[in-house]
């Protein structure tokens, strides 16, 4: 089976939202590892505007990957992204922490090249074994793994201000007044990461789910992942009380309000430009009071 796949009319070719979103969410979970030399992580929130870009990034990818007939597959693209970004993002951080990478600035990018083979791997089993022989699976595949080990890192440098393997797994407590070690209370220990899993799977794919359709525009579906993508935000900014201190915290928690009622309201105009050039109508003017 063959289908053209081209940008939306007036949209972006995909190889400059791959471009965008790929240096720029690299470029935003650098940003995050300022905190090693700040005295609170004030910036902390770059990591979650890593992940919006991966998001915007990933929903592309996934128009195009579904472009070909895969009506059902958007949920399973979008699970595959996330569940082998959890691996990668994982397997970069531990990486640092057994010695095997002398720095953890090497983390993001070693991160998202372990996605990538992964990607790689995954998609190759997908395309040639499965026999799904769809031509561009591997390379989307391969892209949806980067994406889901941007999300999950870069959410999780926004809810605890590091991606340090050591810093996520060490937690402590208090018992009658003396600070004790407990794992329990780290976020991996916590399994908060789960949570971020989910945040990341379900935004994903809800932007061509929603969108889809004759009337899709590339500009409306994008404007949608970006929202969720700060509406995941705002949940980790929330998250970030427990980790972090309360002033990186709140900062966290009202720019990720800014930027979804930024998205919200320009995805609501886009929603109603593409509704009424559907109906092929002019807008319902509003009563003058």
């Amino acid at each position: 089976m063959t289908v053209a796949i081209t940008a939306s009319e007036g949209g972006m070719p995909h190889n400059k939202v791959l471009a965008i979103g790929l240096i720029g969410a690299i470029v935003y979970l650098y940003l995050t590892y300022v905190n090693a030399y700040l005295p609170q992580p004030l910036f902390s929130f770059f990591g979650g505007l890593a992940a919006v870009l991966a998001l915007w990034w990933g929903t592309d990818t996934i128009k195009h990957l579904c472009s070909y007939g895969l009506g059902t597959g958007v949920p399973s693209a979008g699970m595959i992204a996330l569940g082998s970004g959890v691996i990668a993002m994982l397997l970069g951080s531990k990486l640092s922490a057994m010695g095997f990478i002398s720095t953890p600035l090497i983390i993001p990018i070693g991160t998202v090249i372990i996605a990538a083979i992964l990607g790689i791997i995954i998609g190759f089993i997908s395309d040639k074994i499965v026999n799904m022989n769809i031509p561009v699976l591997m390379v989307s595949l391969a892209e949806l793994c980067m994406v889901g080990a941007i999300i999950i890192m870069g959410l999780t440098a926004m809810a605890t201000g590091t991606f340090v393997f050591a810093d996520l797994v060490s937690g402590s407590t208090t018992f009658f007044g003396v600070v004790m070690l407990d794992t329990t209370s780290s976020y991996l220990g916590g399994c908060v990461i789960a949570v971020v899993f989910m945040l990341g799977a379900l935004g994903v794919q809800h932007a061509f789910n929603a969108c889809l359709g004759p009337n899709e525009s590339q500009d409306r579906t994008l404007m949608l992942a970006a929202e969720c993508g700060f509406l995941s935000m705002i949940t980790v900014s929330i998250i970030s009380f427990a980790f972090v201190s309360f002033l990186s915290a709140i900062l966290s928690f009202i720019i990720s309000v800014i930027g979804w009622v930024y998205t919200y309201r320009k995805y609501f105009e886009l929603s109603k430009r593409d509704a009424f050039m559907w109906l092929d109508a002019k807008p319902i003017r509003e009563k003058e009071a």
